[in-house]
């Protein structure tokens, strides 16, 4: 059959990325010793030369498809790059998989088990002849109160959930599968007033309710105190960090950002 798409194009122009998004596929994602089922939304592209007039994306989806059988970890990022390059002939391809991630939480006073869902995506991009460049993102809610309502107020502070949105790019792509999910996931909504628990009995929601109160927090304070940890973790080549309290006595939210 005709191969329109390997038709000499005379506009010379090369294409830095063409593919295919918005496509959904289960996996078995590999976090230290567990692994997770779960379905991830993806974009994935490549670099077109200039006198090509398409890519075959039916390649990128067979790549996909095959990943799809067994667990998939980090550093298996670099593989399905590695194959794309190879199968579409091309010097460029850059991947994203967004999908949930659930973490085991117990209730701080009752240890009752519960599951808590945070938004996770790993983001690849290869150049031939270059290390992957990957990063981690991440976005994390926990509770923020506030510091000027809590000296202002006779009893009583208003509180509201927030949400910290990090991106983590790392420098070694060799030490990508020590990274783990869920200790990031810890570490970073520490970084509130209180954590946020799926499951709480009455003695777990005392407990949070004063834990938060006696850790009050601007959305600037969270965001300092990320940053501060972040700049401790190893491996780390740069990371963006976004910080939003959705607040609870205002018609607006608060919001601060950071990157470095």
């Amino acid at each position: 059959m005709t191969d329109v798409q390997n038709r000499h194009d005379g506009r010379g122009i090369k294409i830095q990325r063409t593919g295919v998004t918005g496509v959904q596929l289960p996996f078995s994602i590999v976090d230290g010793e567990q692994t997770q089922r779960g379905v991830a939304q993806i974009r994935f592209t490549v670099a077109l030369v200039d006198n090509l007039r398409g890519t075959h994306m039916s390649r990128l989806l067979e790549i996909l498809t095959d990943r799809t059988r067994t667990p998939l970890k980090m550093s298996d990022v670099e593989k399905i790059l590695l194959d794309a390059l190879d199968k579409l002939s091309t010097d460029f391809a850059a991947i994203t998989l967004a999908f949930k991630f659930f973490t085991e939480k117990f209730s701080p006073v009752s240890q009752k088990p519960s599951l808590s869902a945070v938004d996770c995506l790993w983001s690849g991009e290869l150049a031939r002849g270059e290390r992957m460049k990957f990063t981690l993102g991440l976005e994390v809610p926990f509770t923020s109160l506030c510091p000027c309502s809590k000296e202002i107020s006779d009893f009583g502070a208003h509180n509201q959930r927030s949400l910290c949105k990090v991106r983590l790019t790392f420098a070694d792509a060799d030490k990508l599968d020590d990274i783990s999910i869920t200790e990031f996931v810890r570490l970073i909504e520490a970084q509130g007033s209180a954590e946020i628990f799926p499951l709480l009995k009455r003695e777990d929601e005392k407990f949070v309710t004063e834990a938060a109160y006696r850790n009050p927090k601007f959305v600037e304070d969270i965001l300092r105190d990320t940053v501060l940890t972040l700049r401790h973790v190893d491996n780390l080549a740069s990371f963006a960090v976004e910080c939003e309290n959705f607040e609870s006595i205002h018609a607006h939210n608060a919001f601060a950002s950071h990157e470095e």
